[in-house]
């Protein structure tokens, strides 16, 4: 039975695909690299993030794509929840789920958007601005005392996926955010989620 999630941000809850594309886009321009298609963007994305990064800028630091994405997204268009996921997530706290979120967004971003989205209240914790979420998910499971058998990690790229196996917690891949559902189906999660309804019953039900 599942009573703990840890969710992405990005690409999960907050529809910030296109967004975020123009975003990465203007990074890459700013350091000399042509735009790149949505198609391509999905199909190159990995995280931790510099890993999409440095496919383009070899030399491309860390601390330079946080400066220049710091900067930049404040242009980018307003961002959304998906569709109905809020209902969903709500729904989910009435039945005494505990959810916490592991983003690498920053928390200038998405604190503002839990609050605009009506989320106040819903999560037990929230961890922002992690690179590489090994360490994060470690101090999340031990901070909030969650078995990892009774837990699952909801992300939408390949990392989410990676360290949930290596800290033992089961896996769930949604097909709407930045990876595509071939990219995601390669990497083996325990669930591969296409919409709201299989997401709902992955979750009530096993």
């Amino acid at each position: 039975m599942i009573k703990n999630i840890i969710f992405d941000w990005s690409g999960v809850i907050n529809d910030s695909v296109e967004a975020n594309h123009i975003v990465a886009n203007k990074i890459l321009e700013e350091f000399g690299v042509n735009e790149i298609s949505l198609e391509e963007y999905k199909n190159n994305w990995e995280q931790p993030f510099m890993l999409f990064y440095n496919k383009y800028l070899p030399n491309l630091t860390l601390e330079e794509e946080k400066e220049a994405y710091g900067r930049l997204i404040k242009d980018r268009p307003q961002c959304q929840p998906f569709h109905g996921i809020i209902k969903l997530l709500k729904e989910f706290k009435e039945k005494g789920i505990k959810m916490v979120i592991l983003s690498s967004d920053f928390p200038e971003t998405l604190l503002p958007q839990i609050s605009s989205f009506g989320l106040d209240g819903i999560f037990i914790d929230i961890v922002t601005d992690v690179h590489d979420k090994l360490e994060g998910i470690k101090k999340l499971i031990e901070k909030n005392s969650f078995a990892p058998d009774e837990t699952i990690f909801i992300g939408d790229s390949n990392h989410e996926i990676e360290v949930g196996k290596i800290v033992g917690v089961k896996t769930g891949a949604v097909t709407w955010g930045y990876c595509t559902k071939e990219k995601l189906a390669s990497l083996d999660p325990d669930f591969l989620i296409n919409d709201l309804d299989e997401l709902r019953n992955i979750i009530l039900t096993k």
